[in-house]
């Protein structure tokens, strides 16, 4: 999945905060879910304009990016 499809940023869409791509829902959201300890089941069951693709596609390409940098 190309990164358009996973987030976008746009200054008329929530102030310009990084969101899910076609949503209102910032990714941040997705992080303070997982660090409260909700399942990325109960995100997606609370953000249902979230596609799970989405999500994973998001924490996968958070993952490359940190892996990258620490090299």
């Amino acid at each position: 999945m190309n990164i358009e499809r996973i987030v976008s940023r746009n200054p008329k869409v929530m102030n310009g905060a990084l969101v899910f791509t076609g949503t209102r829902v910032p990714v941040e959201i997705l992080i303070q879910h997982l660090t409260a300890g909700d399942s990325l089941k109960k995100f997606l069951a609370d953000f249902p304009t979230v596609s799970q693709e989405q999500a994973i596609a998001y924490l996968e390409m958070t993952l490359k990016v940190a892996d990258a940098r620490v090299a």
